[in-house]
This record gives C-alpha cells, sequence and structure tokens, in this order.
C-alpha cells in the first residue's frame, strides 16, 4: 500500500485516540460545578482523571506532529488559516494544567473556585476548537491555487466547523459523565449516570447532525455504513447505561467515536483538506504527502515508538483502574 495512505490512515487513527481519550476528561472538565455538590465532590471528579488527562494530551502532539511531517501542505495549509481557534486551544489546555496543580495549594474556598473555573474554561476552549479544527478539515477552507487562505481571518469558520465544535462538546459531556459513572461510586456515580441517561441523547444530536452533513457532502456507501454503526453504538451506549452497565457503556461510546472518525475521514479522502473555492485547489493526500523516504524512515520509528507508548499508556489505566468515592479523599493539607 501507498505510504501516503498509510500515513493518512495512521493520522485518522491519531486523532481517534485523542477524540476518544481527551473527550472523557474535556468532558469531566465541564462537570465539574454539574455533578460535584461540594469541594471533596469536585476533588473527587479530579481524582478520576488525575493520572492519565497530561497523557491523553499525548495523542493531540503526535496527531499534529505526525501531520508536520507526513503532509507538510496539509499542516501549514490547516494551522496557518486556524491560528486564532488553535491558539485558544492550547492556552484552555495550559490553564487547565495549571489549575489541577494550584487548586489545592492554598486551603481557600474561594481560591479553590477561581481554579475550578479555569478548568471548566480550560475543558470547554479545547473542545470547541478541536471540534472546529477536525470539521473544518473535512469540509474545506477558502484555499486558493498556492494553498493559502483567502479572505479575512474569519473566512476560515463556517457553518459546519462550528456545528463540529459543538458536536464534540456534546460528546465529551456525555463520554465524560459516563466515565464518572464508571470511575466513581456512591452519589457522584447515580448523579452522573442520570445526568447521561436524560440529556445524552440531546446531546448527541449534532455529531449525528455532522455526520450526515458529511455524508451528504461527499459520503460513499461504506462511509454511510460507518454512520449506521455510529447510531447502534449510541443506542447501545444509553441502553447498557439504563441498567447500570457503565463499563459497557463506555466501551460502545468508544465504539461511536471510531465509527465517526472513520466516516468523516472516509468521506473526505482522497483530499486532506478541499477547497471552498475550487476543488481543483484542494489538497490532496497525494499531492501533500513527504517524500517517500521521509514516509519510510516515519514508519520504522513508529513501528518501535507506538508499542512502547501503548503498553505505558494502558499499565497507567490498569494501575489507577478502581472507583473513587468520598471516603478516599483526604483533609486538605496544605504545603
Amino acid at each position: 500500500m501507498d505510504l501516503a495512505v498509510v500515513w493518512f490512515c495512521v493520522i485518522a487513527l491519531l486523532w481517534l485516540g485523542y477524540l476518544f481519550l481527551e473527550g472523557f476528561d474535556f468532558g469531566v472538565g465541564m462537570l465539574l460545578p454539574v455533578l460535584a455538590a461540594d469541594d471533596t465532590e469536585r476533588r473527587v471528579l479530579v481524582n478520576t482523571i488525575g493520572p492519565v488527562w497530561d497523557g491523553n494530551e499525548v495523542w493531540l502532539i503526535v496527531a499534529v506532529g505526525a501531520t508536520f511531517a507526513a503532509f507538510p501542505g496539509w499542516y501549514a495549509a490547516l494551522l496557518s488559516a486556524m491560528y486564532l481557534p488553535v491558539l485558544l486551544v492550547l492556552l484552555g489546555l495550559i490553564g487547565r494544567g495549571v489549575a489541577f496543580e494550584y487548586r489545592g495549594k492554598v486551603d481557600s474556598e474561594r481560591w479553590r473556585r477561581t481554579w475550578d473555573r479555569v478548568i471548566v474554561a480550560g475543558s470547554l476552549l479545547p473542545a470547541l476548537g478541536v471540534g472546529l479544527l477536525v470539521s473544518t478539515t473535512v469540509f474545506g477552507l477558502p484555499l486558493d491555487a498556492a494553498g493559502n487562505r483567502v479572505g479575512s481571518p474569519f473566512a476560515a469558520i463556517s457553518g459546519a466547523g462550528v456545528l463540529g465544535a459543538v458536536a464534540l462538546v456534546g460528546f465529551a459531556l456525555v463520554h465524560g459523565a459516563v466515565f464518572v459513572a464508571l470511575k466513581t461510586d456512591g452519589d457522584i456515580r447515580h448523579r452522573a449516570r442520570a445526568l447521561a441517561g436524560r440529556f445524552g441523547p440531546w446531546a448527541l444530536v449534532p455529531l449525528g447532525a455532522l455526520l450526515v452533513l458529511a455524508q451528504l457532502a461527499s459520503g460513499s456507501g461504506w462511509t454511510w455504513g460507518a454512520v449506521g454503526v455510529a447510531l447502534a453504538a449510541a443506542v447501545v451506549a444509553f441502553a447498557r447505561l439504563g441498567v447500570g452497565r457503565e463499563g459497557q457503556a463506555f466501551a460502545a461510546l468508544g465504539v461511536l467515536v471510531a465509527a465517526s472518525v472513520v466516516a468523516l475521514f472516509g468521506a473526505l479522502y482522497p483530499d486532506v483538506l478541499p477547497s471552498t473555492v475550487d476543488p481543483a485547489y484542494s489538497l490532496t493526500v497525494a499531492g501533500s504527502a513527504s517524500s517517500p523516504y521521509t514516509l519510510t524512515v516515519m514508519s520504522w520509528v513508529a513501528l518501535f515508538g507506538t508499542p512502547a507508548v501503548l503498553i505505558y499508556q494502558g499499565w497507567t489505566y490498569w494501575v489507577f483502574r478502581k472507583r473513587v468515592s468520598t471516603a478516599h479523599i483526604p483533609p486538605v493539607r496544605v504545603p
């Protein structure tokens, strides 16, 4: 198989890993003031993602880095046109990381609530920005023949892009609520399960609309099949959640996001970034790829490096697999 096609699939897989893993910790961050009744319960929520949130962000770094190395034209056109949203994503991720570290440094309710607001904002902004970035990749930008954006900085923001931003936020809220139900016990668990069951189907409507819109624009028979799998996975997730099987519901949401990525990137191929000015200006897999030598070197590095990363991250999740409750939260000790 052509290495350029292989690396297009690898980048789609990296986005899948990022959306699945970072999706639930974005959701937990946004739900912090909704699911927690007091500071102890907020600490429970933070502790559910505390050991893994920074490792989840590695997938974003690798996805963007792989795009830069394998498809420099794709990287240059997309990130330069989306400079402002990408900047907001980075500021949100930085603020959230600082908030996780600083919220417990001072024994003050006002101090902790301030940093909790930063966690909420630092989860919402990146979810919006990443959703906008991925959907813009699928639906395209106003690119000229040289691959440069035409128009003002806001010309890159389209209705489909905004829909993608809202879709990722909705998915993250559902994914985060199910993850909290899976990782906690007691009142928080019941609250999270009830929230996901009651509002989850509505929160996934924008994602369904995004998938249908992408298929109507450039889908094929097999990508419509992926949309069907995504719909079936959503039904299974809520059905299993309704009988208290949070683990199975969480796995079904994993199938949902996998099928969604397949449907979106399948509809995108053979382009990597369509032009809304003229289809002839679209960036393609073949036309934007690096040299065969570069792709070969990247393939060997990935062949040896990927298993090590997967084993380490899997081990981390295994070590911290048990449920967390308020009984596990010690009194506040300020250094």
